[in-house]
This record gives structure tokens, C-alpha cells and sequence, in this order.
């Protein structure tokens, strides 16, 4: 237990580290960015007969940045607001916080990502010891065929392929949005149905865009671990081929299960593409209207929020994986 909080305790020290380098980098990035994001309330205030000085210093207190200081007065002031989880305000949606412009599309890439990586986990996880048990037969050719175009295939192409698919050649699904605008919200079928049918071809973009990668990872795992020596004992043991499969899956599974978990850290960011192709308001829309608009409020609460994700994800797997993994808890040492 003791080793367990000290192991614990190094992570959160080293994540806490970590996201102060990235909220570091993006402070001082975004800013190097050409245009201003007050620019147009600028030229408003100034139109309206402020002056130019009040005008620049009251557009920027409205949108929560220091009206007068150097960088370093500016970059403390910033440090001291992400210590009270205050990203200040959207520069797109006047008196918004930022934090909540991006939870509000996160919500909606949550579903959609999630939904993604299940499917494609479950179908490569399958298939991929499918393709590694007959392997040397054309079923098992032709999956891993199929993986590595699937794999090779990148995101945007993809959700182009199933939008000339499935609303263009075969009108089958909505075009973009989340919910038809003709529906009312609520907890009703209408609504669900809506929901789901917008939701279908996004997330299926995605999970046909990681499923290749999971059935090449547990193909390759598979064929690793027949290798293995516990593999031959438990032929010499008698044991039947579902008790065989039962051990070579369990081992098999767990490079994939890292994958699985940084995944999970990634969906955040994972799925802009996708969503600019089919319009989805996630976090990857979010994402792209507040770099048009130069809103720095939103764009630092969006990397963060992946940095954090992503962080958190790898703590979660190192200490998931050291808790079903007994070699790695006995320092490798082999287990039978």
C-alpha cells in the first residue's frame, strides 16, 4: 500500500509539472498568433466615440485580460487565474465563461468518441485473434489486409467516404448537426432517435479509423505470446484449446489495454476532423472557431482540458497495469 501512494504521489507530482509546461507553451504560443481577439469590440467602443486608450483598456478588462503590463505581468496574472480554475471569458459568446464553452462541447465528443472506441475495440480486439490464430490461411490474410488499409486511412478521408456513402449516393443519415432543430428536447423518443442517428456516422468514422490499429496491435500480441513458454506447457498439460485461448488472450490483451486507456485520454482531441467533416459540435468545433477567432480564453481551457485527459489516462494505465500485470509487480520477474 505504502509503494501504491508513493508511486501515486510521484505521478500527480510529475502531472502537476506537466501541466504547467503546457500551460506555459500555449500562453506564450497563442500570443505569437497574428490578430488580436479584442480587435472588433476594439473598433467598435472606438466608433461609438471612446477614445482609443479607454476603448483598448475596457475591451480588455471585459474579456478578463490585465488592460496595461509587461509579458511576465500578463503571464502571472494568467498562472493566478488557472489556480482558481478561472479560464475567463469567450471572446466568441460575450459573458460566457470559457471553461463552460468548452464542457459544452465535450459533452457532446464524449459520447460520440467513447462510442467510437468501444466498437472498434471490440471488433479488433476479435478479429485480431482471429487474424493471428489463422494466420497462415486467407482468412487470416485478408483481415490483416483489411486492418492495414483501414489503419493506413486517415480520419478526414474517412468521414468523407461515409458522408459520400451513406447521405450523398444513399441518403440513410443526417448530413451535420447533433439533433434535428424541428425536434423538442427531452428525454423522448423523437429526441434519442435524433440524437442517434446525427451521432451514427461520426462515431463510426472514428472507430473505423482506430479499428485497424487494434486488430494489427492484437494480432501482433497474439502471435507474440504462442511463442511463450507457458503457451507449450499448457499444450504438454493436456489443457483444451478454449482453456488455451482463455491464457493467450489474457496476456495478449494487455498491450492493448494501454492503448485502450491513452485512447480514452486522447478523445478529447482525437476526433477534430471528424467533426469538422460532419459539422458535429464537439470540442474539435470548439477547438477550430476559437483559433479563427483568436479567443485565447477558450483555446488555453481546450488544451488543458486534453493535457489533463491525457495525463490522467497514463496514471490510470500505469496503475491499472501494474495491478494486472503480476510481472510487473515482481519486476518482471516470469510467472507461470
Amino acid at each position: 500500500m505504502r509503494n501504491l501512494l508513493v508511486r501515486l504521489a510521484g505521478h500527480l507530482v510529475r502531472a502537476l509539472v506537466m501541466i504547467w509546461v503546457v500551460a506555459t507553451f500555449t500562453f506564450f504560443l497563442i500570443r505569437l498568433m497574428p490578430g488580436d481577439p479584442v480587435a472588433a469590440q476594439y473598433e467598435k467602443l472606438v466608433q461609438q466615440g471612446m477614445s482609443p486608450d479607454a476603448a483598448r483598456n475596457a475591451t480588455r478588462l471585459t474579456y478578463g485580460f490585465l488592460p496595461t503590463g509587461s509579458g511576465w505581468d500578463q503571464y502571472v496574472h494568467y498562472l493566478w487565474r488557472l489556480l482558481h480554475f478561472d479560464f475567463g471569458r469567450s471572446t466568441q459568446t460575450l459573458g460566457v465563461n470559457a471553461s463552460a464553452e468548452v464542457l459544452t462541447g465535450a459533452k457532446w465528443t464524449i459520447g460520440l468518441v467513447l462510442a467510437g472506441i468501444l466498437i472498434s475495440f471490440a471488433l479488433g480486439t476479435v478479429l485480431g485473434v482471429i487474424a493471428a490464430i489463422r494466420r497462415s490461411s486467407g482468412v487470416g490474410d485478408a483481415l490483416t489486409i483489411t486492418g492495414s488499409l483501414f489503419h493506413a486511412i486517415p480520419q478526414f478521408v474517412m468521414a468523407l467516404v461515409l458522408i459520400t456513402v451513406f447521405t450523398v449516393i444513399w441518403p440513410v443519415f443526417p448530413t451535420d448537426g447533433n439533433v434535428d432543430i424541428l425536434v423538442d428536447p427531452g428525454f423522448n423518443g423523437p429526441y434519442v432517435a435524433s440524437l442517434v442517428s446525427h451521432a451514427s456516422l461520426p462515431a463510426l468514422a472514428y472507430a473505423l479509423s482506430m479499428f485497424g490499429s487494434y486488430l494489427l496491435t492484437m494480432r501482433s500480441s497474439v502471435i507474440s505470446v504462442l511463442g511463450d513458454d507457458f503457451v507449450l506447457a499448457a499444450e504438454l498439460r493436456g489443457l483444451t484449446r478454449t482453456m488455451r485461448l482463455r491464457y493467450i488472450a489474457r496476456n495478449a490483451l494487455l498491450p492493448l489495454f494501454t492503448i485502450f486507456a491513452l485512447t480514452i485520454g486522447f478523445m478529447f482531441g482525437g476526433a477534430v476532423f471528424i467533426e469538422k467533416a460532419f459539422n458535429y459540435p464537439g470540442m474539435g468545433i470548439t477547438l477550430i472557431n476559437s483559433i479563427g477567432h483568436r479567443d485565447y480564453s477558450t483555446m488555453n481551457a481546450t488544451f488543458l482540458l486534453i493535457t489533463a485527459a491525457v495525463i490522467v489516462a497514463n496514471i490510470v494505465a500505469d496503475l491499472l497495469y501494474t495491478a494486472i500485470d503480476p510481472r510487473v509487480r515482481r519486476g518482471g520477474e516470469a510467472v507461470a
